[in-house]
């Protein structure tokens, strides 16, 4: 039995895929029950968008695995891995092209959540910013990005299992533990100044999300007093 391994996720890789997991999980039951759950579910939103900023900056500060420029999906090896000649450790990549695109994805639809309404109660933190008009065409794109990400995620799913039952490669333990079996180099790069700057970025896009530097709205006039007569 081969007892090498190597250190392939970093930790705060790994928290931040499960804490993703977690949060779109919890954001898809909460808009479609709806209701009194419409509010966590714009809170939701707002985690999501600090796990994003905090990704993206990780993407190029992290680890080496966890940059990037390390699984960019180029056409180049694309092809090479659909004809059997990619070699590497990390996201292979057709998984690299799952990544961008539920990022991508999960950007454009927190964004559009932001400006959103329900005609009813609940509107995006920075609702004043737009149009009532711009703000129901975001909301309708912001209902048929959720459709696509419930695809999407699936669709993500039954790789993982495809990987896992057929291929037999083990995706889901090295995201749990940080180590992948076999031979290959230990990830480098990160550390801490690295890991406060991208936590202080996804906290200052939570901030700027949230609308709270928003100036307070004026207060409604006062009703008109009824004649005694």
């Amino acid at each position: 039995m081969n007892s090498k391994k190597f250190h392939l996720w970093d930790l705060p890789t790994r928290l931040f895929h499960w804490l993703l997991v977690l949060c779109v999980l919890a954001a898809v039951v909460s808009g479609q029950l709806g209701g009194n759950l419409i509010d966590w579910h714009g809170r939701i939103g707002l985690l999501i968008v600090g796990l994003l900023a905090f990704r993206l900056v990780w993407g190029v500060v992290g680890s080496s695995y966890a940059r990037f420029r390390q699984f960019l999906p180029t056409p180049t090896r694309v092809r090479a891995y659909l004809r059997g000649e990619w070699q590497g450790e990390g996201h292979n990549p057709l998984g690299a092209l799952a990544v961008f695109g539920l990022l991508g994805l999960l950007t454009a639809q927190v964004v559009s959540g932001l400006f959103s309404n329900d005609d009813i109660a609940f509107v995006g933190p920075l609702f004043e910013l737009v149009s009532k008009n711009l703000s129901n065409r975001l909301t309708g794109i912001h209902h048929l990005l959720s459709n696509l990400l419930i695809g999407l995620v699936v669709l993500h799913i039954v790789a993982i299992a495809f990987y896992g039952h057929v291929k037999k490669q083990k995706l889901v333990k090295p995201m749990i533990t940080g180590w992948q079996e076999g031979e290959g180099e230990s990830a480098t790069g990160g550390g801490v100044l690295p890991l406060i700057v991208a936590l202080a970025v996804a906290a200052g896009a939570v901030y700027g999300a949230s609308g709270a530097w928003l100036p307070e709205p004026p207060p409604p006039p006062p009703a008109a007093e009824t004649p005694s007569w």
